[in-house]
């Protein structure tokens, strides 16, 4: 085989770094799941997904568990407050701040954006058997609490 007939590849130094091969893989997750679903509809998928397994959240909170910016996540929220899937009500504990709940509309609609995600990760780990894609959500997993911050 000629080197015109191999397929183009980038050097070996960056083949052997992990922190190259997720971040391909995440691209070419992220351009999957644009395919299927709008950029905001991620981050919808996100919120609600928050608010399903936590219950309700001040929208600090929100950002906080998701690492994003509070003004970015009230934009969120007003987009699906305004298609009735989350609610804000006071906090009854602080009157000065809301608590977002979701609603069965919002529960609805993270079903339907469930689905996209499963069938991108479906495409995305599609060369992987199912005890592969288990060790690799648990090295991931792993991974990455490694390097949570500690609490004081």
């Amino acid at each position: 085989m000629t080197d015109m007939e191999r397929p183009l590849q980038p050097p070996g130094r960056l083949r052997g770094l992990a922190s190259w091969q997720v971040n391909k893989a995440s691209t070419l997750g992220a351009r999957l799941t644009a395919q299927r679903m709008q950029l905001s509809a991620r981050a919808d998928f996100a919120v609600l997904a928050a608010l399903e397994e936590y219950g309700a959240l001040s929208q600090a909170e929100i950002g906080r568990r998701l690492g994003l910016d509070r003004n970015d996540v009230n934009g969120v929220l007003n987009r699906l407050e305004s298609h009735h899937q989350v609610g804000r009500q006071v906090d009854p504990a602080d009157r000065r701040r809301n608590v977002v709940s979701l609603t069965p509309v919002g529960r609805a609609y993270l079903e339907e954006l469930q689905q996209h995600t499963d069938a991108v990760q479906d495409t995305l780990l599609a060369g992987l058997s199912a005890e592969e894609r288990q060790q690799l959500h648990y090295l991931l997993t792993k991974l990455l609490a490694s390097h949570q911050p500690q609490p004081a």
